[in-house]
């Protein structure tokens, strides 16, 4: 039984009731969210900066040594280099490049001679770009101080976390909205299934629960398979033998524009689920902030339901 994609009179007021949701949400924690990740980020550069000589010996065997610290030294120049300029500017591998900065890992299908090449062209250009109002020191006789180190380090890693603001913001978002659903799903008497219980999806005892499960669907054609992460599984009490739970996945956004964007991530995901488990498959959204008709029109189409936040115990109405 549908519970809110067959509704679309009230979608105009649920959009609202959302949006003003997610906004008073941001207003009241999103900047803590941020400066609790900015005050890692500090350390972190700081560490970098103490790693690379205070940026002036950014050489292969520091690169080698820590390919993680490659954004933190695209933050440092001036202006800051986005990862696409970096490699059209030292003439480097992008498949090297993009290495470092999503696995912080070199390459091991190239020599060592090859991979310290990129690596001296990388360094070069980091330090002839090198911000010389944040790095004070550089060109100067006196080393760095602890003030100015602590204060170039604030400014990079306040580069560091606006080039990343949006994921950090929405990861702080999905955390507090599993925690809604966790705390409403034990206060009617169910239980989050242990990590160490290894309880697979379909398995799982009436009235459980289980946050970002992997569930293993068939590709198109059906030969390889692969593990999609799914935000929320939920065995219903009434379940009967061999049931599938309910999934969902916790949705916010703070722009229309994004939604519209990734509106596409969920229907692939109902195709996955629907051609390797079949119809059964119960797959919805738990929504907070800026979703508009267009985004949930083209979720119903594709037979996804979903539940509000504001409107939590709809959730019931799915049979939990």
């Amino acid at each position: 039984m549908a519970v809110n994609l067959d509704k679309p009179q009230q979608w105009k007021a649920d959009v609202a009731k959302s949006v003003d949701m997610y906004n008073d949400w941001f207003m009241r924690f999103a900047p803590q969210a941020f400066r609790t990740s900015r005050v890692k980020a500090t350390i972190d550069v700081e560490a970098a900066l103490r790693a690379s000589g205070n940026l002036t010996d950014i050489k292969p065997a520091l690169l080698r040594k820590h390919p993680g610290i490659l954004p933190t030294l695209r933050m440092a120049t001036c202006p800051p280099l986005a990862v696409d300029r970096l490699i059209g500017l030292a003439s480097v591998s992008p498949s090297m490049v993009k290495r470092m900065e999503e696995e912080q890992k070199l390459p091991v299908r190239m020599s060592v001679e090859a991979v310290d090449a990129e690596l001296i062209k990388i360094g070069t250009i980091i330090e002839k770009m090198a911000d010389p109002d944040i790095f004070i020191w550089l060109g100067r006789g006196n080393p760095a101080t602890k003030v100015e180190i602590h204060r170039a380090a604030t400014i990079v890693a306040d580069r560091l976390c606006g080039a990343v603001a949006n994921p950090i913001i929405r990861n702080a978002q999905e955390k507090r909205q599993l925690q809604v659903i966790k705390t409403w799903l034990e206060a009617r008497g169910y239980r989050q299934l242990a990590a160490g219980e290894g309880t697979k999806f379909n398995a799982m005892p009436p009235g459980t629960f289980s946050f970002r499960l992997n569930v293993p669907v068939k590709l198109e054609g059906g030969v390889k398979s692969v593990k999609i992460p799914i935000d929320a599984v939920i065995m219903p009490k009434s379940a009967k033998p061999r049931a599938f739970p309910l999934f969902f996945e916790a949705k916010s956004a703070g722009d229309f524009t994004n939604t519209n964007k990734r509106r596409k991530e969920e229907a692939v995901k109902m195709a996955q689920l629907r051609s390797t488990y079949g119809a059964a498959v119960r797959f919805n959204l738990f929504l907070c902030g800026y979703f508009d008709s267009g985004y949930l029109g083209y979720e119903a189409a594709e037979g996804i339901d979903w539940v509000w936040e504001h409107r939590i115990d709809d959730l019931a109405l799915f049979g939990i």
